[in-house]
């Protein structure tokens, strides 16, 4: 545990051995899988979660994410919890909180999440 003022990509090692339950070796069939954001593309990031034994998956910066972007078959990857929160933040009752009784604001926000489900699946025409 650090301050906020200290980057990510320093307490990667600390985060990686604080995990709390045991995890299996990973194999070659199953691997362990680690995705991070943009504050984590170092090649110092990269290696620490290798040896842990993670496969990273990191967005590229700058040029190399130019490169992607040119590559015909490369497909993006979509963050579905950062997306899922924009779409929330749509809804005025939740993203301001009117509510005063906590089920109230429990219900919008099965509301709310109700209605993105909908139009996730496509059926609103």
């Amino acid at each position: 545990m650090d301050g906020a003022n200290r980057p990510d990509m320093k307490l990667v090692e600390e985060t990686l051995l604080s995990i709390p339950i045991e995890r299996p070796e990973p194999v070659a069939d199953d691997q362990h899988n680690m995705c991070l954001d943009k504050g984590y593309a170092y090649d110092e990031v990269r290696e620490t979660v290798a040896e842990f034994g993670f496969t990273a998956h990191i967005p590229a910066k700058g040029k190399e994410a130019q490169e992607v972007k040119r590559k015909a078959r490369h497909k993006a990857r979509r963050w579905v919890v950062e997306r899922t929160h924009s779409w929330m933040n749509r809804f005025r009752g939740i993203l301001i909180r009117w509510c005063r009784k906590p089920e109230n604001y429990i219900a919008m926000l099965h509301f709310a999440l109700g209605i993105i489900t909908y139009r996730a699946a496509g059926l609103s025409g």
